[in-house]
């Protein structure tokens, strides 16, 4: 590393000019005081209740509750779990599906002054008992729709506390005193370089900084806002919006697409009066195209894209869809280190030839480019995306060796540390850095981290696999796209059936391939993998065990174009499984809303997913044939469908078993 860093950096006066810009219409918005950091995050919300007791906190359908609501329903999660475990720092976990009652067991946990750890019931059970055991939580707390899968995490020291079931006569009246502004506040897993999950140790006065930094200078969130949660609490990309708005008397509207549908999400964005809207960029992608034409959502002032690059698709989607009135919002950040660069774009922006922008150094942040060796590369060279400054994280949950590799300390600026990205970018002239790709094998899939080596160890514990190596492709310009390549012990090989459900019970759906090539052996250049030479998949039909059989009537001609060009194969049969061509649960919402807009008929959605074939979709659209589509009746049927989980994921695995064995 150089001995002297550039002087701090100054933005752009073009950037500064559209931040400037960046307020409510109602012009009611109010600082974040920097005192509020120094206290807790308890202390700051309870603040904000005294403001807006009875303005709206979160809505999710037709669920509500206030702020004082809110705050007295944390309050008792509190009480029930001081009375359990006292009143000692300690880890509590939580499992719960996408809705209100997560963000009241958040607010409980923190005002016992413990801190959390989320886990998902879409995650294998394998992976929640690794980070329960990591954590060494003893408590979980969860509601009734996931009280069973949480029991079965329980041991003879972890027990579980069901919310629905706390006793009534609980005060619900603040409780003090709070936890230290330095305590632990959350420790947010993600999967690092061993394909492990790691642990991140946030601590209150981390999330209020980072709350009060986009509050004051970059969104300018208010009490007037309404923003999104898309994102499960168990990603930190959920984070900014949780805490963004609840700390700010704004309102949080969680939707769950796997549940609603993507072709519901623009008419809940305008029924709600979304203001500010933030998702990954494949989800954007079919919002944006599910839109007639220049979209009409007069509410929105802000497009937040995060999770993965953002990309020239992205863009041109933004500018010919949104042609008025909402900026877009770029960034990057890493589960280590939040907020490392951010950017306000508007239509003006013009978008580099190479990369992806992701903007410029954010307060109390300096970007440096490290060449192999350290040292800060040239102006307009290629270098490893570094982040500088003071007290960046605590670093890894119970590893201090992987802390000392990740994080670096800065023997040239005092107490400041160096926090190592993996990530490859270029500073333009102006300042903003262009990301180029990741340096090892991590790579981004729908918006989730993944490390592809975690996937190779799963196929290889499999019986039959000899080799297996995993890349990543960009065949898609939505999406990149996870191709397994295996050589295997004997023949017959595994089927793609049998693969996916070998793997289900091992890694997260995001994680499964999307195609699987089968070879007698895999490349190797001295002794080791060659993955340059692994060969490009092609859109050709994966070999599968069922014959292939082409349509045999206009619906499943009509049905197996839309399933052709979401999943992008050239020729597919009617009995081919959705999952077994590499489906996944944002496909098969894509693919529900073609269908919808290309029938225009009265469908319940839940026979649309449970139907993993073009034969069973066929039958359904058959038999509903001639009921004209009423939104009414659709919204009904809507909320009668239960959470689109995992289990329900498993559920079309089995009816696609159904299928072949019949």
């Amino acid at each position: 590393m150089s001995d002297s860093h550039e002087p701090r950096f100054t933005l752009p006066p073009e950037q500064r000019a559209i931040r400037d810009k960046c307020f409510h219409s109602s012009g009611k918005f109010v600082e974040f005081p920097i005192e509020d950091v120094e206290q807790s995050i308890p202390q700051r919300f309870e603040k904000i209740v005294r403001l807006y007791p009875d303005r709206l906190a979160v809505k999710i359908g037709d669920r509500t509750l206030t702020y004082e609501e809110l705050n007295r329903a944390a309050t008792r999660i509190a009480r029930a779990i001081l009375a359990k475990r006292g009143p000692a720092s300690e880890p509590i976990a939580l499992l719960f599906e996408h809705g209100i009652d997560v963000v009241a067991a958040i607010f409980g946990v923190l005002k016992a002054g413990k801190f959390y750890v989320a886990l998902s019931p879409s995650f294998p059970p394998e992976r929640n008992h690794y980070m329960l055991n990591d954590s060494q939580a003893r408590l979980i707390v969860t509601n009734s729709g996931n009280f069973g899968p949480a029991s079965k995490l329980t041991s003879n020291t972890r027990t579980v506390l069901n919310i629905e079931h706390i006793d009534d006569a609980l005060a619900s009246d603040n409780i003090s005193p709070y936890a230290l502004r330095e305590e632990l506040a959350a420790i947010r897993y993600t999967s690092g370089s061993t394909g492990e999950p790691k642990g991140i140790a946030q601590t209150h006065r981390k999330i209020l900084h980072q709350a009060r930094l986009t509050t004051n200078d970059e969104l300018h969130i208010c009490a007037e806002d309404r923003l999104t949660l898309l994102h499960s609490v168990s990603f930190g990309s959920a984070y900014s919006h949780l805490y963004g708005s609840l700390l700010n008397g704004a309102c949080l509207l969680p939707f769950d697409i796997k549940s609603e549908g993507i072709h519901l999400l623009a008419k809940w964005i305008k029924d709600e009066q979304v203001t500010i809207y933030k998702s990954p960029p494949s989800v954007f992608h079919q919002l944006a195209e599910s839109l007639p034409g220049e979209a009409k959502l007069p509410a929105l002032r802000l497009i937040h894209l995060s999770g993965a690059p953002v990309t020239q698709l992205d863009f041109d989607l933004y500018k010919n869809k949104f042609t008025s009135g909402p900026l877009l919002e770029i960034s990057m950040g890493a589960t280590e280190v939040r907020g490392i660069c951010f950017a306000l774009l508007d239509q003006s922006f013009s978008f580099p030839q190479e990369g992806s922008p992701i903007g410029y150094p954010r307060r109390g942040r300096q970007i440096l480019l490290l060449d192999e060796s350290g040292r800060e590369v040239e102006p307009g060279q290629v270098g490893e995306i570094a982040v500088g400054g003071r007290n960046l994280t605590l670093g890894y949950w119970r590893n201090p060796e992987l802390t000392e590799t990740k994080l670096v300390k800065d023997s040239s600026a005092g107490d400041e540390q160096i926090y190592l990205t993996g990530d490859v970018g270029r500073r333009m002239a102006d300042g903003m850095i262009i990301h180029l790709g990741r340096k090892d094998l991590m790579v981004k899939i729908r918006g989730y981290r993944v490390d592809v080596a975690e996937i190779e160890r799963a196929l290889l514990t499999h019986r039959q696999i000899r080799e297996a190596a995993v890349l990543a492709w960009d065949r898609d310009p939505r999406e990149k796209k996870l191709v397994a390549y295996i050589a295997c012990r004997r023949q017959p090989a595994p089927t793609v059936n049998e693969l996916y459900l070998f793997l289900r019970d091992k890694i997260p759906d995001y994680m499964l391939p999307a195609a699987f090539l089968f070879m007698d052996a895999l490349p190797v250049t001295n002794g080791k993998l060659d993955r340059t030479a692994l060969p490009e998949p092609n859109n050709s039909r994966p070999a599968l065990a069922v014959p292939l059989v082409l349509a045999r009537s206009s619906i499943e001609d009509k049905l197996a174009k839309i399933w052709a060009e979401v999943l992008g194969i050239d020729e597919l049969g009617i009995y081919d499984n959705f999952f077994d061509l590499g489906g996944h649960s944002l496909a098969a919402t894509r693919i529900v809303s073609l269908v919808l807009k290309q029938f225009q008929l009265e469908i319940p959605l839940r026979s649309l997913f449970e139907s993993p074939t073009i034969a069973q979709m066929g039958q359904v659209i058959a038999e509903y044939h001639g009921r004209q589509i009423d939104v009414g009746e659709l919204d009904r049927l809507l909320t009668e469908i239960e959470t689109m989980t995992e289990g329900e994921a498993q559920k079309l695995l089995a009816l696609s078993e159904k299928t072949k064995s019949s």
